[in-house]
């Protein structure tokens, strides 16, 4: 087969090789070399040297060089020109012509590489299939669609003019989106047609290519269109708006407050959920009218909004050993609760330290609730926590809420709606994760306005509050880190499923050492500032802080104590500034009454004996825990003369119902077994009885004064006197088994204020003893009992001659 030179292709051919870097030429391609490449150069020289005027146009074979290495097939090419490029370097311009394997390699002219190389034979049936015939239009349809969307109209026409297969499908050498790799693959593959299907698919795929690039061009413009279109209408409403004067009363224009606050919601680091909730706001902002009441509703929001601090955490200061120290700074005695304190704090520094700190959205932790009688120090407890821990303190008091939108917020359509307390309470802190106390939660109440006690079950669940929704934010808020504590009086006023969810931890009260310390460490240097003194100036000695806490005052905490002392501290400035009394001076014991007057609780241990309340038959002395901590609880019992009293049980003093059943419990025990005990339960018949709990104003309820009434109404029978030094605690049955009791550390601390030496508890109750201080119990007799006959036994006083029954006036 003879080519454009004449010369017949069946035979091996003898070239320099001219390296293409990077490039790919395909048969039927004219492209200029640039000559300054010593390689290219070297062989269109050796080419010009062989040719002879009978063989044509020098021949050079065009091999791609990928890597260093070359390809297996080469294109055989003619030098069609040598001259100058348009820069004006040298070069050549250079047609392929047909496809040629490469051989092993020989010796020519020049420096140039030659190689053996065999013409590829292609060969077509004639006619062409239909198949091809349809590839043909295929290629040439997407062809004329890719060179129209480039604006390529006179390569169009000569695409649509070339016939031959293989000719169509080396066209596609001139692509420039195909990669040399791609048009490498077109060089070797020797089949026409499929050569042409591979070009096709190719040109194929950049139109889809190039089709998807335009969909996302043409979005990506049109949101550019869209936002320079909403400037552009922005800064004519700015306009319009300045021109009609539509001020607001701050003299502000409306369109410059609202893209301050769009301004605002964007610069600040907001939750990407309270993002999309403050931009949905402004947008109504922007459509409200100025005389709208909305607009001034959602400017509150948003402000509200903005002040949170949705990001800012305080880093947890776990120090161990120094939140230990300091809880010991602050409080003396409670080392129950300041060691569960710090256990709770250990572990919470250890989940941190493990990784366990949030799981699934949630943080553990307990809810502590600090339960005592008031003047114990709860919440200065709650401030050393936050201390200890290096986190913002926020108290919360919920004394006498009753609408549960303190807690939860109110809607925003209510005029002057606010967030609630929670909410209000972080904004407060700064920080998403304060120590918030909730104080006094057992004084919340209830009313048509809802219960704030069950809306705050979600706040207090370490489960839920991690998704706590507030009504008047309406946007989900992150409570799982911050540390709750709570604290209440009475544990028994907390609603079940609320203290469910808190672990309590109970403050009893002080002894008369701890309060002698807390008076001597904390009180008194408070007081002594307050009151314009120094230390130097007044100084109180032990004995005299220690007869203020036990006679002047006697309560759990130490609140009286400290009114007290600070009365004592305004009675010496005032001797000193009228002349009275020079300073320094040291207040004594012996110097109280002219200070602070009498004593208020003498013990009964140190009254006459002639005026002690048990100084009669008939008056027991027991135990009890009020809302203000334990107290010591009379109980006087009396026989009606059978002449002109009813018989029957009477009882006054405002007594429960439980207490009124113990009462009937003590009667019916004695009018069954007395006469074992040698009483004369006759009188019991016959004559009407009547129990009196003194300090009648004051509810009282319980099981537990079941042994005192017994032993009250024992005492009268026999006529035997109750030993004053003796107090008593406890329920008693039918068949007089004492039975156990609760509050036993509360009430053994008051009997230890009371004067008491001597105290009666069940025998179940004997473990509770491990709560009492050391020193407490060091200074009480206990006795744990089982039978009735056995506080019969411990609390009468022997029989006295002439002993007679004392009968009611």
């Amino acid at each position: 087969m003879p080519d454009e030179s004449g010369e017949s292709m069946e035979f091996t051919l003898v070239l320099p090789v001219l390296p293409l870097d990077g490039e790919v030429v395909l048969p039927g391609m004219v492209v200029p070399l640039d000559l300054s490449d010593a390689e290219v150069r070297a062989a269109v020289e050796a080419a010009q040297a062989a040719a002879r005027p009978e063989s044509g146009k020098p021949k050079v074979l065009l091999v791609p060089r990928i890597d260093g290495t070359y390809a297996k097939t080469g294109v055989l090419g003619t030098v069609e020109q040598v001259g100058r490029l348009a820069d004006g370097d040298p070069g050549a311009l250079v047609k392929g012509r047909r496809r040629v394997r490469i051989g092993a390699g020989t010796t020519g002219n020049g420096a140039a590489l030659w190689v053996e190389g065999v013409p590829v034979e292609e060969t077509l049936p004639d006619p062409l299939p239909g198949q091809v015939t349809e590839l043909v239009k295929e290629y040439k349809a997407l062809a004329t669609a890719w060179l129209r969307k480039r604006g390529a109209w006179q390569v169009v026409d000569r695409v649509q003019a070339i016939d031959g297969v293989s000719a169509l499908a080396d066209n596609s050498g001139y692509s420039p989106f195909l990669t040399t790799d791609q048009k490498t693959e077109l060089l070797e593959t020797t089949d026409p047609v499929a050569r042409l299907r591979l070009a096709t698919q190719q040109l194929r795929d950049h139109l889809a290519e190039q089709d998807v690039a335009e969909t996302i061009a043409k979005d990506v413009q049109e949101g550019v269109d869209k936002q320079q279109r909403e400037f552009l209408l922005r800064r004519q409403l700015e306009a319009v708006r300045k021109e009609l004067r539509e001020l607001n009363g701050d003299g502000t224009d409306a369109a410059e407050e609202s893209d301050d606050y769009r301004a605002r919601v964007e610069a600040a680091d907001l939750p990407e959920h309270v993002r999309e909730a403050a931009l949905k706001e402004v947008d109504k902002l922007e459509r409200s009218s100025d005389q709208s009441p909305e607009g001034s509703w959602i400017r509150t929001w948003l402000d509200t909004v903005l002040e949170m601090p949705w990001n800012e955490r305080t880093e947890d200061a776990y120090d161990i050993q120094g939140a230990k120290e300091i809880l010991d700074a602050e409080h003396a005695g409670l080392d129950d609760v300041k060691a569960r304190i710090t256990e709770y704090l250990a572990v919470r520094k250890r989940r941190g330290e493990r990784g366990l700190g949030v799981i699934g959205g949630r943080r553990g932790g307990a809810v502590l609730a600090l339960v005592g009688p008031p003047g114990v120090g709860k919440t200065s407890l709650g401030e050393s926590v936050a201390h200890a821990m290096g986190r913002k303190f926020v108290r919360v008091a919920l004394g006498g809420v009753r609408d549960e939108a303190e807690i939860r917020g109110h809607r925003r359509t209510y005029v002057g709606a606010l967030p609630g307390r929670i909410v209000r309470a972080v904004k407060e802190a700064g920080s998403m994760n304060p120590v918030v106390l909730l104080d006094e939660i057992d004084k919340v109440g209830s009313d048509f306005r809802g219960d704030p006690a069950a809306a705050l079950l979600e706040v207090l669940d370490p489960a839920q509050n991690h998704t706590f929704r507030d009504h008047y934010l309406e946007v989900e808020l992150d409570l799982s880190d911050v540390v709750f504590l709570a604290t209440a009086n009475v544990l028994e006023a907390i609603p079940e499923a609320l203290a469910d969810r808190m672990e309590i931890v109970r403050l009893d009260g002080y002894t008369e050492d701890e309060k002698v310390v807390i008076a001597r460490d904390h009180l008194l240097p408070r007081q002594l500032e307050r009151a314009g003194l120094t230390g130097e100036e007044v100084t109180l000695d032990e004995g005299a802080l220690r007869k203020i806490a036990g006679e002047y005052t006697r309560e759990a905490g130490v609140r009286t104590l400290e009114r007290t002392v600070a009365r004592l501290l305004r009675k010496v400035a005032a001797q000193h500034e009228l002349g009275e009394r020079e300073l320094p001076f040291t207040v004594r014991e012996e110097d109280l009454r002219a200070l602070v007057g009498r004593p208020h609780h003498v013990p009964e241990s140190a009254q006459d004996p002639a005026e002690r309340r048990t100084a009669v038959p008939g008056v027991a002395t027991g135990l009890a825990v009020t809302g203000a901590g334990g107290d010591v609880l009379y109980v006087e019992a009396s026989l009606a003369d059978p002449e002109t009293g009813a018989a029957g049980l009477t009882l006054t003093g405002q007594l429960g119902d439980v207490m009124k059943e113990s009462a009937q419990i003590a009667l019916s025990f004695l009018r069954s077994r007395g006469a074992e005990l040698e009483l004369p339960v006759a009188d019991l018949k016959d004559r009407g009885v009547h129990i009196h709990f003194p300090a009648g104003a004051v509810p009282k309820d319980g099981p537990s004064a079941g042994i005192t009434m017994t032993t009250a109404l024992a005492s009268l029978l026999s006529g035997r006197l109750v030993r004053t030094d003796v107090a008593m605690t406890g329920e008693v049955s039918l068949t007089g088994r004492v039975l156990p009791i609760g509050g036993v550390k509360q009430k053994l601390l008051a009997a230890h204020r009371a004067g008491v030496t001597t105290v009666i508890i069940p025998k179940r109750n004997e473990a509770d003893l491990d709560d009492v201080p050391a020193e407490v119990l060091e200074k009480l007799d206990v006795h744990a009992v089982t039978d009735v006959r056995q506080v019969l036994e411990l609390a009468l006083a022997p029989a006295s001659a002439g002993a007679e029954l004392p009968v009611a006036a």
